[in-house]
């Protein structure tokens, strides 16, 4: 008989190596995962706080809007509010209405206490020195001239580009600014646009203050540009203008 101790197989014990410990996570890391959280928890409270406002927002732009067509058109006891469609053609907008079809253009019809049409308001902005200058002015059909205006938004020089609201010289510009048509209707007879101070001497003109030269212009290009889209397809459908 064999040795016992011989037959036996020797058992070798293996060495089980310990799972390795996860690093420690970086500063960065932190950082990154710290940035992320309150970037997502300002969201939403910016999302809230819009939400939660923008009815106010819209009632409050909704009243200067208003303010502006009454102060364009003196003689304006009521206002509604129209598209000018881009086929032609002007169309009422019914009361919640926010949505304009691409390529028209709003701007409202004011009526005398009477429920005559007294005249027309409209929207138009130009590049200033500053910023954009967005303007309403008022139209008259009886003369096809611009007879007041008044500044919806803007962010120009206090002193200096201000000056278009305040000049009284200035302001003259529009009482019977001409936005008179082609025979054919196409378009503006004369483009309206600012001139040199001083220099003015047509009706389509505006005569520029002296040292707001590029504020005066945008002025002149705010309801030229306005105007040259919106006069053709107002003026041949007057006669729907009908208040309610």
């Amino acid at each position: 008989m064999s040795d016992q101790s011989s037959s036996e197989k020797k058992v070798i014990p293996i060495a089980v190596a310990a799972p390795e410990a996860a690093p420690p996570e970086s500063p960065t890391g932190a950082m990154i995962r710290t940035l992320g959280l309150v970037s997502a928890i300002c969201g939403l409270i910016i999302v809230g706080a819009y939400q939660g406002t923008y009815d106010a927002v819209a009632a409050n732009k909704r009243i200067a809007t208003e303010r502006a067509v009454f102060k364009v058109i003196p003689a304006a006891k009521s206002i509604a509010e129209f598209v000018a469609q881009p086929g032609g053609g002007v169309s009422k907008v019914g009361a919640g209405d926010t949505a304009i079809p691409p390529g028209a253009v709003k701007f409202f019809a004011a009526y005398d206490e009477t429920g005559k049409l007294a005249g027309i308001a409209a929207e138009g902005g130009a590049k200033g020195y500053a910023d954009t200058v967005r303007i309403m002015f008022g139209y008259q059909p009886d003369c096809q001239c611009v007879v007041g205006i008044g500044v919806v938004s803007m962010r120009e020089t206090p002193g200096i580009g201000d000056k278009i609201i305040t000049d009284k010289d200035f302001l003259a510009n529009f009482t019977a600014l001409d936005l008179k048509l082609k025979a054919d209707l196409s378009a503006l007879a004369n483009e309206v646009k600012a001139v040199k101070h001083g220099s003015k001497t047509n009706a389509w003109q505006v005569d520029a203050i002296s040292g707001a030269t590029i504020t005066s212009r945008a002025v002149g290009k705010a309801i030229n540009d306005s105007a040259q889209v919106l006069m053709p397809r107002l003026v041949p459908n007057l006669d729907k203008l009908k208040p309610s």
